[in-house]
């Protein structure tokens, strides 16, 4: 039978560690949310304005560069290595990002690390510039680790306001139709961020509005900008002037003022489809893909009587029979397959983090692409698939199995003994079958490799 510290650990974390206790239940997962954020501070990520000056650095070599190809008529050979110079250290810099969200995931408390990743998830953001990545990556210590145990509407209005997401939805090139700046530069609406605030951050695809509406919400969001040089601004001469009516309440003036869409979220955050919708995208992710009805109807009544309490919808998610049903149905996704990979493991965090460039990407980057699941590059704005055959597939199983066979070695200056490491592992998770594969095994690679690929360990 499987233990409830055993199911609070892999169901609801990053797995079991031999150097920490599992949470033995709904109270030490919630108690995990309050307090001090100790994992972020041991692995940093560089903010956003930390980002600012590399990002600038590769705009203006760019610009250099495409201006000595012009005054050379042809490839200036110099300017060339001076931008791929500034490129290489961009990408050393998300190869640095993605270990430590590795080395969170993998000493941190589990509960608290999959929830950021789920948020993270929920508003996805992704760079379609290199110049981007900074943004990107310190999305989710901007906008969701401040909020998770707080309300939905703080989130909501953080995560929207992201200088991540108004460049990834193209809000910085949306206008006011008949704002001072858009009538005298010919400009426009661009309705990507209302409507995937809507359709997939809020209400859900199947709620309660239409184009109408969102096109209403497009012209209410106007006048948010970013930009490299001064940061987040709202903009008054680029907002659509006088008042918007969106859901039946009037928001706006005679003077466009940043409180409206911040009011305005605030009470999408409270719409009944709202909590229906993320009732049940949390139970998917964390509980099954088709979860019990019952169990969604819960969580979203607690949202809904808590006015959108984030810690209310956790702990009604905790408390019911349905999220502890004792045979584990989720498949792990790529990132979570490693992670819990380096927890099992106890592998050394001072040596992940200083990985070289190339040696992450052999170790663990490379390979989690080949799984199907590159870091902070998900395929669109309704981020990674939750269904089992989006990762349990031909490919993605060969590039598992090719891992757990050769990740640990690249890791670890010697392998555990695979008998115990079962038991680390995966406690009373591991069936009679694995046990004995496992202690047959022909070497401490294939053990500890067959520990790794079993379908024990690809679910939680």
């Amino acid at each position: 039978m499987t233990s409830v510290s055993t199911l609070a650990a892999i169901r609801f974390g990053y797995g079991l560690s031999g150097r920490t206790a599992a949470p033995d239940g709904p109270a030490a997962l919630l108690a995990e949310i309050s307090g001090k954020d100790k994992t972020a501070i041991a692995f940093p990520i560089p903010s956003t304005a930390q980002s600012v000056p590399l990002s600038q650095e590769y705009l203006d070599v760019r610009r250099q560069r495409r201006a000595a190809d012009k005054a050379a008529d042809g490839k200036d050979k110099a300017a060339g290595r001076a931008l791929q110079e500034v490129r290489t250290r961009l990408m050393r810099q998300r190869s640095q990002v993605a270990l430590s969200a590795l080395g969170r995931a993998a000493t941190g408390p589990g509960f608290r690390e999959r929830l950021v990743r789920f948020w993270a998830d929920h508003f996805t953001v992704r760079a379609k510039n290199l110049y981007e990545l900074g943004a990107v990556d310190a999305f989710a210590d901007e906008a969701i680790r401040p909020h998770l145990g707080g309300t939905f509407g703080e989130m909501l209005v953080a995560a929207a306001m992201h200088p991540a997401m108004l460049v990834y939805l193209d809000q910085v090139t949306s206008f006011g139709p008949e704002s001072t700046f858009a009538k005298r530069h010919n400009k426009g609406l661009n309705e990507n961020l209302a409507r995937e605030i809507l359709e997939l951050h809020s209400l859900g695809v199947d709620g309660a509005y239409d184009q109408a509406d969102v096109r209403t919400f497009a012209k209410l969001l106007t006048g948010l900008q970013f930009s490299l040089d001064k940061g987040f601004q709202f903009l008054p001469n680029q907002a659509e002037p006088g008042a918007e009516t969106l859901f039946g309440k009037s928001y706006g003036g005679a003077k466009a003022k940043l409180e409206d869409i911040s009011q305005a979220l605030h009470d999408i955050a409270l719409h009944p489809d709202t909590a229906r919708h993320l009732a049940r995208k949390l139970a998917v992710h964390f509980v099954a893909d088709a979860p019990d009805p019952a169990l969604v109807d819960h969580m979203a009544a607690a949202y809904a009587t808590s006015g959108g309490d984030l810690s209310a919808l956790y702990a009604a998610m905790l408390e019911h029979p349905a999220a502890w049903e004792p045979v584990l149905v989720k498949a792990k996704q790529p990132f979570d397959f490693i992670a819990s990979a380096l927890r099992a493991l106890d592998v050394d965090m001072a040596g992940l983090l200083g990985l070289k460039f190339k040696e992450a990407g052999r170790a663990v980057l490379g390979p989690m692409g080949l799984m199907g699941q590159p870091f902070q590059e998900p395929f669109g704005p309704n981020g990674w698939p939750e269904e089992e055959l989006a990762w349990i597939n031909p490919q993605g199983l060969a590039a598992r199995i090719q891992w757990a066979m050769q990740g640990p070695q690249d890791l670890l200056a010697s392998l555990p003994d695979p008998r115990g490491f079962v038991e680390t592992a995966l406690g009373d998770v591991a069936g009679d079958l694995l046990k004995r594969a496992v202690s047959g095994a022909e070497s401490t690679v294939e053990g500890v490799g067959l520990v790794l690929a079993s379908v024990e360990f690809n679910r939680r």
